[in-house]
């Protein structure tokens, strides 16, 4: 199964507010159950939608947690979603990966935003089985690449290869005018300054999969297991919290560099390094996204669609270094209404809502993937 179509966009983002979720109002069922204001959760009605025909709508509330690399993809779709189906209720709260999962776990949450799959050998699909009394599920929603971004005084491009970042990132090469950088970059006047690394402070999937990319290009400099919680112990540098802060981070702080979700280096007009693994210097952009994402997998079995990702790819044109952040559910809820409102609205992500991610800063669903994420989201109750 091979990902492509539609890339990223190479212009300016939407400008998006995360919406806050309020998890006082979550329980263990899902918290699209309980009664408001706007109506029982889970009924529905249709709405037309001129870009995904009819919408399915609930009322109610429903509420979301986790991935900051999907934020602006997620209030888009939120606020769309709202529009058509005016007594829906959604709220997605940004705080990172690891406590989206979490939160979804603990049962305080009705789904999670995540840039890993569920980690079987952290327990973590025990504990949402737990949770849901049912299968949990990872739905593949966004394609987006990492951006290596940096602020460095007279350099707007920079080639790296996996040795060169994992070593800057381990602290092995501490000044950006290293001999080694200095022979990737032929012909760039690079400075005698110290690089400040700027990694993610909260657990992150961006972090797992920035890591699993280091493990597969450069397991001689990078040695520890990829994980979402611990760049504090493996990186040089300062942390910062969500891709909100690394990228101000690096907006802020001459001579650094850091890992961050593609959208949030536009947003900020950060200059961003091209990557070398091999088969040549690739920069990054829709269609190097999408030539990296087309050599992913399905790993998943049954309706759970987990992807597995090339990223030691060394075909040229393809950037390697990409994530895909996944929708957590459960294959059947407690409480059949907030099934019916996680089925619903994850309907539209898949059908109106992908056309909206190119101008975002991601990568849209190619078609065949589409067709199975559908396929499992009909079997949520």
């Amino acid at each position: 199964m091979k990902l492509y179509r539609a890339g990223l966009a190479a212009g300016v983002l939407l400008t998006v507010t995360a919406l806050a979720a309020c998890s006082s109002s979550g329980s263990k069922g899902g918290s699209g159950s309980s009664s408001s204001s706007t109506g029982a959760a889970g009924s529905t009605s249709a709405s037309s939608s001129s870009s995904a025909g009819t919408v399915a709508c609930s009322s109610g509330t429903l509420n979301g947690e986790g991935s900051t690399a999907q934020t602006n993809a997620m209030t888009a779709w939120i606020n769309d979603y709202r529009k058509k189906c005016t007594s829906a209720n959604i709220n997605y709260n940004p705080t990172g990966s690891g406590q989206g999962v979490s939160q979804f776990n603990a049962g305080q949450v009705d789904f999670a935003g995540s840039d890993s799959a569920l980690d079987p050998k952290k327990g973590e699909v025990a504990a949402a089985q737990k949770r849901c009394g049912s299968a949990p599920l990872d739905l593949p929603m966004v394609v987006g690449p990492i951006a290596l971004a940096f602020k460095l005084n007279g350099v707007t491009k920079l080639t790296l290869t996996p040795e060169l970042i994992a070593k800057i990132f381990t602290g092995k090469i501490k000044t950006w005018n290293d001999p080694a950088i200095a022979a990737k970059n032929n012909g760039v006047k690079l400075p005698s300054s110290n690089i400040s690394v700027i990694y993610r402070s909260d657990a992150s999937g961006t972090t797992a999969n920035f890591e699993k990319y280091l493990a597969a290009t450069d397991p001689t400099d990078f040695t520890a297991a990829p994980a979402k919680d611990n760049a504090q112990k493996v990186f040089s540098g300062q942390g910062k919290a969500k891709s909100q802060g690394v990228a101000a981070a690096i907006s802020s702080t001459e001579g650094s560099i850091g890992y961050v979700e593609y959208s949030f280096a536009v947003q900020g007009s950060l200059n961003t390094a091209s990557v070398d693994n091999g088969g040549g210097p690739v920069e990054l952009s829709k269609d190097t996204a999408s030539a990296a994402a087309a050599a992913a997998t399905v790993a998943g079995t049954g309706d759970d669609l987990t992807l597995k990702l090339d990223y030691a790819t060394k075909t040229p044109g393809a950037y390697p270094l990409i994530l895909v952040t996944y929708e957590i559910v459960c294959t059947k809820y407690s409480k059949a209404a907030t099934g019916t409102f996680v089925k619903n609205f994850l309907n539209y992500t898949v059908d109106g809502g992908q056309a909206s991610l190119a101008q975002q800063g991601y990568a849209p669903l190619p078609t065949d993937l589409q067709t199975k994420v559908k396929a499992s989201i009909a079997k949520i109750a």
